[in-house]
């Protein structure tokens, strides 16, 4: 692959605001189980529209990669990100809170996973595998602040007395601002030399069978504690007595300003020891959201902690990803990377809403707190590892 030595700031920065604005489709489903509470559902209802998306990511994961080598990564995103603005309209004005909504769920799970996949690879095309770090947290990092002003859209329309469904019409209408714009970087993107995207087993198996992996597997289990918080963070605060926006204001400015001010000091440490001691933090947020959340200032403060975590662990095993992958599968490694991703924030949610109606939210948090535990493990594990294999290597030597 052939990356371009300098990234063009102004095409960045057209890059970063369509992404900004697509992810507020997503972040407006954290919104659903309000929504769906006031229809007449539940959490489980919630849970099984957003793991609809689960079965359409797959479908994305596997022809993202096709789609973008016939037509461009940003021009895919563009035609896909179309049906993010069909399930942000259907969410709005579908009645009740049954088929038609796990509808507009796949559609969601299309659109988003798409976009989602070819995003991290329009970056791996820009710019050296050096400076991969830096500008998967830049992405990220517009990512981020698009899915945390989803649910303060929400906050928003409901201090202004306006209906619900309003922050599903804003993020439709911001969505499709996203993929004009992207249809138009397209031509801007066409002069770059593009990897060959499209999945296959033989590179599947290539990635799996690498280092690589170890970060796919942390993405899944993180993408369940992002998942199974921010799905039902309404009905967390509801339990509590506390605003709900305060999670997404607390956690949302903590991930950008990390990933923004020192996501570019993270990635030039160690990235197994910023891994371990980031994905330490995130179990240590958990722990707060079960334990010490008493009153405002410690919900905002275990949200903080989470945004700084999880948001900087996400840059760094981003980069990790592509990184370790074996030489030419970095996009393949990226498709599977996403995947991961999937499974974990979209198939987790279904498990979480029949366990907080079942057994109730202690019982979620504590299941979340265990999935935070082994991707801590995870990274403990391999610094082990690292360290008796180069005590070996000393030894032989």
């Amino acid at each position: 692959m052939h990356a371009s030595p300098a990234v063009g700031g102004k095409l960045f920065a057209l890059f970063c605001l369509a992404s900004y604005l697509l992810s507020l489709a997503y972040g407006s489903t954290f919104l659903l189980s309000l929504l769906i509470h006031s229809r007449g559902g539940n959490e489980h209802d919630a849970g099984s529209v957003i793991s609809m998306a689960m079965l359409s990511t797959f479908v994305a994961v596997l022809v993202s990669g096709h789609l973008a080598d016939l037509l461009g990564a940003a021009r895919s995103i563009a035609l896909l990100g179309v049906l993010l603005v069909v399930a942000c309209l259907g969410f709005a004005l579908a009645p009740g809170f049954g088929e038609g909504l796990m509808l507009f769920g796949l559609s969601l799970g299309l659109g988003w996973g798409v976009f989602y996949t070819l995003g991290p690879i329009i970056v791996a095309m820009l710019v050296e595998p050096a400076q991969r770090a830096k500008y998967f947290a830049l992405l990220s990092g517009s990512m981020m602040t698009g899915i945390g002003s989803g649910p303060l859209l929400g906050r928003a329309a409901s201090a202004l007395d306006f209906s619900l469904t309003a922050a599903f019409h804003i993020a439709a209408l911001a969505s499709l601002v996203g993929v004009l714009i992207f249809w138009r970087l397209g031509r801007a993107l066409s002069q770059h030399t593009a990897p060959v995207a499209k999945i296959s087993w033989s590179a599947t198996r290539q990635v799996l069978s690498s280092k690589a992996v170890f970060a796919i597997i942390m993405v899944g289990l993180g993408g369940c504690v992002f998942g199974g918080l921010s799905s039902f963070q309404t009905s967390y605060a509801a339990l509590h007595g506390l605003d709900y926006s305060l999670f997404f204001l607390g956690f949302m400015s903590a991930a950008i300003t990390s990933r923004l001010l020192i996501a570019g000091i993270v990635v030039k440490r160690d990235p197994y020891w910023a891994a371990c001691v980031l994905s330490g933090l995130m179990l240590v947020s958990i722990f707060l959201f079960g334990f010490r959340v008493s009153g405002n200032y410690s919900y905002l403060l275990a949200a903080v902690t989470l945004g700084v975590g999880y948001g900087l662990t996400y840059s760094v095993i981003n980069g990790l990803a592509a990184n370790e992958a074996p030489a030419g599968t970095t996009s393949q490694a990226l498709l599977l990377f996403s995947l991961a991703y999937f499974i974990g924030v979209f198939g987790f949610p279904l498990l979480a809403g029949k366990v907080i109606v079942e057994y109730g939210m202690p019982t979620l948090l504590m299941s979340v707190l265990a999935v935070a535990l082994l991707n801590w493990l995870i990274t403990v594990a391999r610094l082990i590892w690292r360290r008796i294999s180069s005590h070996k290597i000393l030894q032989a030597t």
